[in-house]
C-alpha cells in the first residue's frame, strides 16, 4: 500500500527531483535478488524486504543495515492448497510446496513444519516468485503455494483451502535497508527518504477513502476487500522493541532450522 500510494502520488520523484537526483524503480519480488541487488550497487534503498532476507544476507557477510520499518503482517503471510486434506505439517510431507526462497514465506513453511518436528528437507520445497507459486498451484503442478498479500487474498475468493497462516508463526516484518556505506555518503538522500516515507504515511492517514480507492484500482480488487486486508497490516515506521525482538527471534529460528551458521546479534542489523 505504501508504495503504491507513492507512485501514484508521485512522491519520491517530486520529492528527490528537487534535489536534482532521478528516481528509478526496480521491481525484485525475490528476497535473495534484492540483497544481491543492494550488494551489488544496482539499487542503493530496499524499500520492502524481509527480514528474513536481511539476515541472511548479513549472516553472509553483505554490508546491509534496517532504516526503519515498513509493515508488520503475520495474517498476510499464508499457505494455500487446493487439497483441504492438508490441515497439519504431517499432511505435507512429501508434497511439493512453491514459495519465494530466503523470505518471511519461506519462514513461515520451515516453522510450520517445525510444530510436528520435521524441516523442509521432508517435503519438496521449489524456490519461485509469489505470482508463478501461484500459477503453479492454479495449474495443478504444486501441491500448496506460499503466497502473501493480495495473491493470497485471490486464492482465498477462488476457494483454495488455506492451509496456514503466519500467525503466532512469525513476525512477518517487511523493513527499508540499505547499507551503511552509503547511509554514511549520503546523508542528505536519507534524511529525505525518511520525510518522504512520513508523506506517504500522512498521505494514508489524512485521505483514507483516496487511499482505498487508488490502492483497489492498482491491485484490481474493490474496495471493500482492501479495507479487509488493510486491518492485518501496520505500517508504523518507527522500529519498537518489539520489533527488534521480531528480528531477533527470526535469526535465533534460522540458526535453528540451519538457514545461518552461525548466531546473529541482530543489533549489528540496525543504522549506527
Amino acid at each position: 500500500m505504501p508504495t503504491i500510494i507513492e507512485k501514484d502520488q508521485g512522491i519520491f520523484e517530486k520529492d528527490f527531483g528537487e534535489m536534482g537526483i532521478s528516481t528509478e524503480y526496480a521491481e525484485i519480488t525475490s528476497g535473495a535478488d534484492q540483497t544481491q541487488a543492494l550488494a551489488s550497487g544496482d539499487v542503493q534503498v530496499l524499500y520492502a524486504v524481509g527480514a528474513t532476507s536481511v539476515i541472511l544476507s548479513a549472516a553472509n557477510g553483505a554490508d546491509i543495515k534496517v532504516l526503519n520499518m515498513y509493515s508488520r503482517s503475520p495474517k498476510a503471510f499464508c499457505m494455500y492448497s487446493k487439497d483441504e486434506s492438508l490441515t497439519t505439517p504431517e499432511s505435507l510431507k512429501g508434497k511439493t510446496i512453491a514459495g519465494p526462497a530466503g523470505t518471511n514465506l519461506h519462514e513461515l513453511l520451515v516453522s510450520y513444519l517445525a510444530q510436528a518436528g520435521m524441516s523442509i528437507d521432508d517435503v519438496n520445497y521449489v524456490s519461485m516468485s509469489i505470482p508463478d507459486a501461484k500459477a503453479g498451484l492454479d495449474g495443478g503442478s504444486v501441491d500448496a503455494a506460499l503466497l502473501a498479500g493480495a495473491v493470497a487474498y485471490n486464492a482465498d475468493k477462488q476457494g483454495y483451502h488455506k492451509v496456514t497462516d503466519g500467525e503466532g508463526l512469525i513476525k512477518a516484518i517487511i523493513a527499508v535497508a540499505t547499507t551503511q556505506k552509503f547511509y554514511d555518503e549520503h546523508p542528505e538522500v536519507i534524511a529525505q527518504l525518511e520525510k518522504s516515507q512520513q508523506e506517504i504515511a500522512d498521505f494514508m492517514k489524512e485521505n483514507p477513502d483516496e487511499t482505498m480507492s487508488i490502492v483497489a484500482k492498482e491491485l484490481d480488487l474493490d474496495e471493500e476487500a482492501v479495507r479487509e486486508m488493510y486491518d492485518y497490516y501496520d505500517f508504523s515506521l518507527n522500529i519498537s522493541e518489539d520489533d527488534i525482538g521480531g528480528f531477533q527471534k527470526t535469526a535465533d529460528f534460522m540458526l535453528e532450522s540451519g538457514m545461518i551458521d552461525e548466531a546473529l546479534d541482530v543489533n549489528s542489523l540496525f543504522i549506527k
